[in-house]
């Protein structure tokens, strides 16, 4: 179709791996622009035969528009190509047996422009069958597609020249079925000078070698994206290496843009899940090799002697394909160093013997593969062609003693070259399905249940102590009143008033009651009510064993059915209800700050007993049944702390955070297959979640597992730099609204760097619901001897190094080039993702992760040197192991880094006041109350400065620090302190005023009802 008018006649010419299958009719071409050809031709695709399914699978049916001049006088006919298309025959592997195509129609440069129309899309409408399927749907299935992209080698050898007669090649083996080895070639890479860089997207190419239309070489709807460096599966993923290789991508390379497909089926498959697990590492050779090695005519000494001397700069790159052992990894990207090629070195990493390029030379099928033509050279050589290459043959063979030479020499230097111009190449490698399946969502969410069983509710009792005990109440009164008519029909309404005539009454109406038979009806109407209360309120239902037991029961029992009798009988002749206990007025705030200060008086039975509290209140409250679990957590009852955490589980399957802690109490109950279930749920819950991203990597490091661990760091990177770029543009749109200017890029504006000094909170955009209440919550659920820090990093030269020999770490967050750029790098993020997690993890006491990821954090930080925010974190849990001395150097450094910051000081004060220092105590916690701004968790510097005032007698102040303190945060110790410093300070109705506050919030405080006792003597002494 869209062949122009002056185009009269056309034919087509169908090839299929470097064969002829046949020509078609000459077809006038319609006025229309269009030809009918009707041609069909076939080939055989066989196992063993050329067209093998590997062949099928990468390399496509190729078209080519031939123009056909008819004869003219004395002029013979001429044919001169137009234009090739060509089919991609992957579908007949995919359970297709037809396949109908529109394939584009590409110009040959060679051919007038006029030929094709430039508005119309010019194609061939081409229809391939197959008689049966090539591939059952089971065989589809349990198979794989390999797909294998080598883009370019950066950086390569000055020597490397851009002659003709070179030919850069590189190669890989992929395992296949049995024994086989399925060598991959990739040939013809172009050597560029420099310039300007590759641009992206741009097409990948078939592996098809110089065609007469270089536009059909690109495969449809395939391209390079590219993409950032710190993201790749490589190496140069460091912020030191971006500025080489940005200069590397616009200097001297060699570009292939070339993919490589095979099918794998079922064993191949598995042959390469074990190959990859046994060896990480799998060798893509490099070399460049002379074209006349492979040309046609007589051998010379060189040809047969030495083989292998004609290959030249015969370098290594080692992938690490464990990658594509991670559960749902099915693609690799990345850039690998080229080294020489030694055989011992090879053999150490790979495990593989024998060289492709020097020993399994045959396999290959250079000649075959048309090694022998220059990138530049035409797909059919003519005559003169012939003639210079039989040429050739002569001139290499008389100056054969020159080129022994200069290989010998080459071979020599040749190899070393790699290293000091510091080669990589540029490669991916993709499946069409994971080796490792990922678990869905709804399997995670199964094996949760699985491991947490969701509580049925409990099912409401019909008889309960209080029902029982009301009924008790029903019955008394009831009888009161029956006895009370039964006294008004004897007597009348009219009361007596004395003594003497009562007892008369009374007597005569116990008389009355008992002769009728009315006492004892009323006594069995009392009966049954006693029972349920003996059942119910006292749970007895078995026989006592001795008298005693039976006679103290019984006269516990007596009072308690005279006390509610009393009760009851007051309730009716009263005519209102008795007042109950007035309820507790502390709130679920007021209850947790109660428990934290329990814990820091190390009162740990009080603490427990609020926490629970606060669950008996709300037992559906999920904060509640994780607070109570990171305090189990803290001391050591890791079991109560995963109930705790399931519970909350149980109540919301969706809560991201209870989930985090359900792993962090399986991995202290090295309960690990349990974690990893936990935090891979998490992470497919909320994939925008860094904290579960990054909590996942630290548990995978535990495990050894640092291929995967260096994945989810990976992508808690990508979420944390995409979250910083948001907000940064936010706060430049803003900027500029506010000053009516434009906005600019934050990609065009490298000097805009927020502020994350670590006594400001950074401007954290948490993308996630969950992340955002724990970083809210974070600074006030510290533990609660330390003041509530906040980590949040600042900006430093945060430096990515190796943390383990087998883990290549890639979590640098720094990346200023120093050479000039047009489009420079974003800035990176005032924070690390470790940092970024460590509020969560101190807020539930998770020391040991807490730990861990200080270790990468520091590791980040070894040139620009650790942040204020990094030492009050490792402070913070030397204070909660007593670890005082390493604690003591922790905040040292801190105070050397930010001497202004109110959360160092505050800690440095706890730290004197847990070693009894109180006057450096004193000192510290001075210094925090006087700066402008409040320490984060000024709660407890108040208290304890307050107790130090307390104890050195100076009552006013302690008064005033206390009255801050009740401002702040008011607690029952708050007031207890307000009421202990007026007392001392016989300042009696404020005191008794201070201490009913404090008994208002909390009435079981021994030491309040003390100085109420203490009051109450002075004012009945005056």
């Amino acid at each position: 179709k869209a062949l122009k008018s002056n185009v009269l006649f056309t034919l087509v010419r169908v090839e299929y791996n470097g064969a002829v299958l046949g020509d078609s009719p000459k077809t006038r071409v319609l006025p229309d622009g269009s030809a009918e050809y009707d041609f069909s031709t076939s080939f055989e695709c066989s196992p063993d035969g050329p067209n093998s399914l590997d062949v099928l699978v990468q390399k496509p049916l190729l078209l080519t528009v031939l123009n056909v001049v008819p004869k003219e006088k004395k002029k013979p006919e001429k044919i001169t190509p137009l234009g090739q298309a060509v089919v991609d025959l992957l579908p007949l592997l995919q359970g297709v047996r037809s396949l109908k195509v529109f394939a584009p129609l590409y110009a040959v440069p060679a051919s007038p422009s006029e030929m094709l129309h430039p508005e119309a899309t010019s194609g061939l409408e081409v229809m391939v069958s197959t008689k049966e399927l090539l591939l059952s749907a089971t065989q589809f299935s349990s198979g794989n597609l390999l797909s294998i992209t080598l883009e370019a080698a950066y950086s390569v050898p000055e020597a490397f020249t851009t002659d003709a007669q070179q030919n850069y090649m590189a190669c890989l083996q992929i395992p296949a079925a049995g024994e086989k080895e399925l060598p991959l070639l990739f040939k013809n890479g172009i050597l560029k000078a420099g310039g300007d860089k590759e641009p992206l997207p741009r097409p990948k190419i078939w592996p098809l070698g110089p065609i007469l239309a270089p536009g059909a070489l690109n495969i449809p709807d395939s391209f390079i994206v590219g993409g950032r460096y710190e993201d790749e599966d490589g190496e140069l993923t460091k912020s030191e290496d971006r500025e080489f290789r940005m200069q590397a991508e616009s200097t001297k390379r060699i570009v292939w843009d070339m993919e490589r497909r095979c099918f794998l089926d079922a064993a191949a498959v598995a042959v390469l899940q074990k190959r990859i697990a046994e060896c990480r590492y799998w060798p893509v050779e490099l070399c460049r090799m002379s074209m006349a090695s492979a040309g046609k005519g007589k051998t010379n000494k060189i040809d047969k002697g030495d083989e292998d001397k004609q290959i030249a700069f015969h370098g290594v790159a080692y992938v690490n394909m464990a990658h594509l052992l991670c559960p749902g990894v099915k693609q690799i990207r990345g850039a690998f160093r080229v080294f020489n090629y030694e055989d011992s070195e090879v053999f150490e990493k790979t495990k593989i013997q024998h060289s492709i390029f020097r020993d399994l030379r045959s396999q290959l099928s250079l000649v075959k593969e048309g090694l022998g033509n220059s990138p530049v050279s035409k797909a059919a050589p003519n005559k003169t062609q012939k003639e210079e290459k039989d040429c050739s043959v002569t001139v290499r063979s008389r100056e054969g003693h020159v080129a022994v030479g200069a290989l010998f020499l080459e071979q020599c230097l040749s190899p070393q070259q790699y290293s000091e111009a510091g080669t990589f190449l540029v490669m991916e490698i993709k499946l069409d399905r994971p080796l490792v399946p990922k678990r869905l969502r709804e399997e995670l969410i199964r094996r949760v249940k699985e491991l947490i069983p969701p509580r049925p509710a409990l099912q409401p009792r019909t008889e309960g102590a209080r029902k029982v005990v009301e009924d008790y109440h029903k019955r008394v009164t009831s009888v009161a009143v029956d006895i009370l008519r039964e006294y008004h029909e004897l007597f009348g309404k009219q009361q007596a008033t004395d003594h003497e005539t009562l007892e008369e009454q009374k007597r005569q109406l116990n008389y009355e009651l008992n002769t009728s038979g009315k006492y004892f009806a009323f006594k069995e109407q009392l009966k049954y009510s006693v029972v349920k209360i003996v059942r119910e309120k006292y749970l007895k239902t078995t026989a006592f064993e001795t008298k005693e037991q039976l006679q103290a029961f019984l006269s516990e029992l007596y009072v308690y059915l005279v006390d509610h009798m009393h009760i009851a009988l007051n309730k009716l002749l009263s005519g209102e209800d008795v007042s109950p206990a007035p309820p507790s007025c502390a709130t679920m705030e007021q209850l947790w700050l109660f428990a934290r200060e329990a814990e820091a008086n190390k009162d740990l039975k009080l603490a427990s007993l609020f926490y629970k509290q606060r669950i008996a209140r709300d037992q559906r409250s999920i904060q509640s049944w994780m607070d109570y679990g990171a305090f189990c957590l803290l001391y050591e009852d890791a079991t109560k702390a995963q109930e705790c955490f399931q519970q909350a589980v149980c109540l919301d399957p969706q809560n991201i955070q209870s989930l985090l802690l359900c792993g962090i109490a399986a991995v202290k109950l090295q309960h690990y297959e349990e974690a990893e279930i936990f935090f891979e749920d998490a992470c497919c819950l909320e994939p925008s979640s860094i904290i579960a991203w990054t909590l996942s990597g630290l548990f995978y490091e535990t495990q050894n597992n640092y291929i995967q661990a260096e994945r989810n760091f990976r992508e808690a990177k990508k979420l944390l730099r995409a979250q910083f770029e948001e907000e940064e543009q936010g706060r430049i749109l803003e900027a500029a609204e506010g000053e009516g200017k434009k906005p600019s890029s934050p990609s065009t504006d490298p000097e805009k760097i927020p502020d994350g000094s670590a006594d400001k909170p950074p401007v954290e955009g948490v993308t996630s619901k969950e992340e955002a209440t724990a970083l809210q919550e974070a600074p006030e659920a510290m533990a609660p001897i330390i003041p509530r820090l906040v980590v949040s990093p600042e900006p430093g030269n945060l430096q990515a190094k190796q943390v383990h020999p087998g883990f290549q770490s890639s979590t640098s967050q720094d990346g200023q080039p120093a050479a000039p750029r047009p489009a420079p790098e974003p800035q990176p993020p005032p924070c690390t993702i470790f940092m970024k997690t460590v509020p969560f993890l101190m807020k539930f006491n998770a020391i040991r992760f807490v730990h861990k990821a200080l270790a990468h954090e520091l590791l980040l930080s070894l040139q620009g040197g650790p942040t204020c925010a990094y030492y009050l974190a490792l402070a913070w849990t030397y204070m909660l192991q007593e670890d005082f001395p390493r604690c003591e150097e922790c905040l040292c450094e801190a105070i050397q880094i930010d001497p202004v910051n109110p959360n160092v000081w505050a800690q440095k004060g706890h730290l004197c006041y847990l070693q009894k220092d109180f006057v450096n105590a004193k000192d510290c916690y001075e210094r925090v109350i006087s700066f402008v701004e409040d320490a984060v968790d000024l709660h407890f510097v108040y208290l304890r400065l307050g107790s130090i005032y307390l104890e050195e007698k100076e009552y006013g102040r302690a008064k005033q620090i206390y009255l801050l303190a009740c401002d702040n945060s008011a607690s029952c110790l708050t007031w207890l302190g307000v009421g202990i410093a007026c007392y001392r300070l016989e300042e009696m109705l404020e005191a008794e005023d201070a201490l009913s506050e404090a008994n208002a919030l909390n009435n079981t405080n021994a030491e309040v009802w003390g100085y109420l006792a203490l009051i109450c003597l002075q004012a009945s002494a005056q």
